[in-house]
């Protein structure tokens, strides 16, 4: 049976797991088994070493050493623990990536556009993590530098399940609870995998089933039969998108969070049901769990956050969606979602603030 192909993320993703993802995540669940088992102490670095060997074997030792390079880079400009400076940096470095004549040259070491489209991605979600690490560089006090060292910071960057796609998890977190030495049980961690794989098998066929049988990306791509369809119709096509999307996640977020629990650590939740949804603010909240904590620790709390004035909440949130869209590609498009959602998310606080007021609620 045909699929529709529309869909690029689920494909690409798909198509690069089955080829090589999946057996590299393979071998990082056997190297941390091993470790955990035989030299807990070591563990960290055991996956900073595995990680590192599994991007230059991905994306080449080009690919590598300019992964490498940023976090380098990010480290430099952390020592001067100035968070503005640290955030210049991140910015000016995310957008070296759309310069013109820095795509052509990166595409030239590849043969094909997946490999440089690889890149790309993962250049995007390290900034992410580089970021994190150097802001918490800046805050930390100057007897903590040693748990903030550029070898911390090379096996927080190079962590492989998180490396490519996701999820995020803030360095504070990820220090904590590595730095953490449990009792390590084969039998407890064995049932976690077989019970973690048998859920993301089930999410991917139910995935598989709505992209062999729906058709929704198709559709959604040619005007026609939109402009043909009733106002229930395209309800329903745009519910059936976002459905998708929440499945879709589950498995690409599904399979990091299951090695991240084998690892000892505590994976950010999984995306909630979009149709238990009914605002913007849950949605932002509890969809990708790991980048909202990142965006209220790292833009929406320095910046004054709800405990500042109107005016500097209206600014908080406007910066930490102008981001979001910036990060996620800038394109016109982008900033039009990002200003709706800006706007949702503030008409709803609005509401919730004049219905706080005592006498509307006698009214009410």
């Amino acid at each position: 049976m045909l699929q529709d192909p529309m869909d690029f993320e689920w494909s690409y993703w798909i198509e690069w797991g089955r080829e090589r993802i999946l057996w590299l995540l393979a071998g990082h669940l056997l190297v941390s088994q091993m470790s955990r088992l035989l030299a807990e102490k070591y563990k960290p670095w055991c996956l900073m070493v595995y990680g590192m060997a599994a991007c230059w074997a991905l994306l080449g030792i080009k690919g590598f050493a300019v992964i490498l390079l940023h976090a380098a880079i990010s480290f430099a400009v952390a020592q001067f623990q100035l968070s503005l400076l640290t955030w210049l940096c991140s910015l000016i470095l995310l957008s070296t990536s759309r310069i013109p004549a820095v795509e052509e040259t990166k595409r030239k070491w590849y043969d094909t556009e997946n490999e440089y489209y690889l890149l790309l991605f993962t250049v995007s979600v390290r900034c992410l993590f580089c970021t994190s690490f150097s802001l918490e560089y800046c805050w930390h006090a100057p007897t903590q530098k040693s748990s903030h060292s550029f070898p911390w910071m090379l096996a927080y960057v190079f962590y492989y399940p998180t490396f490519h796609n996701g999820p995020l998890v803030n360095f504070d977190e990820f220090s904590k609870q590595m730095r953490k030495q449990e009792a390590f049980s084969v039998k407890t961690n064995l049932s976690i995998l077989i019970v973690g794989i048998i859920r993301i098998f089930f999410w991917w066929c139910l995935a598989e089933l709505m992209i062999h049988l729906m058709y929704i990306h198709a559709l959604y791509s040619s005007a026609l039969p939109l402009e043909s369809a009733s106002y229930w119709a395209l309800g329903g096509l745009a519910l059936a998108q976002v459905l998708f999307f929440y499945v879709k996640y589950l498995v690409l977020y599904g399979v990091p969070a299951l090695l991240l629990q084998m690892d000892g650590l505590k994976p950010p939740a999984l995306p909630c049901c979009v149709s238990l949804m009914h605002s913007f603010t849950k949605m932002w909240r509890s969809f990708d769990v790991g980048l909202h904590r990142f965006l209220v620790r790292y833009i929406y709390v320095p910046m004054g956050g709800s405990q500042s004035s109107l005016l500097g909440t209206l600014l908080s949130t406007a910066l930490t969606f102008a981001f979001v869209s910036y990060w996620h590609g800038g394109q016109s498009y982008l900033w039009y979602w990002g200003a709706l959602n800006w706007l949702g998310v503030i008409v709803e606080n609005g509401t919730k603030r004049i219905l706080s007021i005592s006498l509307i609620q006698d009214l009410i």
